[in-house]
């Protein structure tokens, strides 16, 4: 509880103190960077408040040329251990909602970031491709692939948006499994636990070598990828 609320605590101040001044000097520079690093600091320095500890293995397996990384979803912590373990800057796509907040609005849009409206196709595929040529410009993706959350932990099915871009921009995707999260905060829950979170980033595979006739086959790989660095207990049951 104690921890929960020092890191809301942290979280509200650097948005409300730092964020704005960060923004002003993107938008004066054109550089998103510094604002970048700042925050993916102030993101790992939140989960030592909250005494979360992430361990990371297979960077390694990261290739040198601009990628999309793909990753199962347990918890609403999975953000704040996944995106600071990825060695770059990432672009996200994000709930076209989260852009109506003025300050985060003007942050995401000048770090790239995607909107996507999930209950309308039409604007979903053009935010993909749109994401796609992003992606073909040099600058990686990180992407949850099931969509939403898993209720108990699982890997569930992963939906096709990740791929499509790969594809279509011919980019490697990096299989990435994060495991135990769903023991620091439940879906549902809203106070988190201290513990430690594990993200292996999984060998490379060239999506230019798919196409969209065979992207089911893609699809399969990399969730086998991805459960393959998985506990049992986060395994898909199928």
């Amino acid at each position: 509880m104690i921890r929960t609320s020092l890191l809301a605590l942290f979280f509200i101040s650097a948005v409300i103190l730092g964020l704005p001044w960060l923004v002003l000097w993107t938008i004066l520079t054109g550089n998103p960077e510094p604002m970048y690093g700042t925050a993916m600091k102030a993101v790992r320095f939140g989960n030592r408040l909250a005494g979360i500890r992430v361990r990371t293995e297979g960077l390694e397996n990261i290739p040198a040329q601009p990628c999309v990384f793909i990753a199962n979803h347990a918890s609403n912590v999975d953000p704040l251990v996944f995106i600071p373990a990825i060695p770059r800057r990432v672009g996200i796509l994000v709930k076209r909602e989260l852009f109506r907040i003025p300050i985060f609005s003007a942050a995401m849009m000048r770090a790239r970031f995607t909107p996507v409206d999930r209950g309308d196709r039409e604007s979903s595929g053009k935010s993909i491709s749109a994401a796609a040529q992003i992606l073909k410009e040099g600058l990686s993706y990180a992407i949850f692939a099931e969509g939403t959350r898993s209720p108990d932990g699982r890997l569930r099915p992963f939906k096709k948006g990740g791929f499509t871009m790969a594809i279509e921009a011919g980019a490697p995707i990096v299989p990435v499994s994060i495991a135990g999260t769903q023991r620091l905060l439940q879906k549902g829950g809203w106070i988190i636990a201290p513990g430690e979170a594990n993200v292996t980033f999984g060998p490379a595979v060239d999506a230019s070598k798919y196409t969209p006739e065979n992207r089911a086959e893609l699809i399969q790989r990399i969730e086998s990828l991805v459960a393959s660095g998985l506990p049992t207990g986060q395994q898909p049951l199928h």
